[in-house]
């Protein structure tokens, strides 16, 4: 894997049956036929358990919705870590439910497991591992109506994971640990009408990702660096602004809620 994986699976069971379903709940519509790339990489472990993980900022939210998924399928806990942050998120599921694991080292219950995540044994020549944060923006939302919204589409966080924040152009979702995982779509396919931003982007804002979405659907994407085969449609714009800075203040979101590593 030539980057550093910024998300992670670690599921007990076949492998063939494991990278199959992964790629069923990740990707239902993929089609190997049509050249598009799979959003992680399947890693067989020593023992039972398997990793999946994924490169990708834009797929971050993905290790939830597969934990979730294949903990339903089986009867031993299945793990999602979420690495694009400092502290990582470690999370536990079974039946699918989750428990945030506070204390839990990511390489070591890696280890432990009989899978090692890539890149666990950073050479000095490595690139710097660079923290992103996510944050989404509901337009026509109101903060008391979002966990209402949320617990009806079953969302995995418990209840005072987020901060939602009023703002005119509508409301800010965060969290501190920069991890909503895939909020933005979950409010979107419930908010059909709603026009739902969500920001993935480094302290430097030079990694910069502004996924818009509706009915829960990206309708387009801004992205910078540009994908060389971009998954969805490409925006050059949000809302009439084209530099990191300006789309963030047009959106209302402080650029240095980013640089709060």
């Amino acid at each position: 894997m030539s980057r550093w994986p910024l998300w992670a699976v670690l599921a007990p069971g076949e492998p063939t049956r494991l990278e199959s379903r992964a790629r069923a709940i990740a990707m239902p519509d993929w089609d190997e036929e049509d050249g598009e790339e799979l959003p992680f990489e399947f890693i067989p472990g020593s023992g039972r358990y398997h990793a999946i993980v994924g490169t990708d900022p834009i797929d971050i939210g993905a290790e939830m919705q597969i934990a979730e998924a294949l903990s339903l399928e089986c009867d031993e806990s299945v793990y999602s870590i979420e690495r694009a942050n400092d502290p990582w998120t470690v999370m536990s599921w079974r039946n699918g439910a989750l428990d945030v694991l506070e204390d839990e080292d990511p390489e070591e219950l890696a280890e432990s497991l009989g899978c090692a995540l890539p890149g666990s044994e950073a050479s000095p020549d490595s690139p710097a591992r660079k923290p992103l944060r996510k944050i989404a923006l509901v337009e026509g939302l109101r903060a008391q109506e979002a966990p209402r919204v949320l617990e009806e589409a079953d969302d995995p966080f418990p209840p005072g994971h987020y901060r939602f924040e009023e703002t005119p152009q509508g409301l800010r979702i965060s969290s501190e640990t920069g991890n909503i995982g895939f909020v933005h779509v979950a409010l979107s396919e419930r908010l059909p009408h709603a026009t739902v931003y969500g920001v993935t982007a480094s302290p430097s804002l030079d990694t910069f990702y502004v996924s818009v979405l509706r009915g829960g659907e990206c309708i387009g994407q801004f992205a910078q660096p540009p994908y060389e085969l971009p998954p969805f449609p490409v925006f050059s714009d949000i809302k009439g602004e084209r530099s990191p800075e300006r789309i963030l203040a047009a959106l209302g979101i402080p650029a240095m809620w980013f640089r709060n590593e």
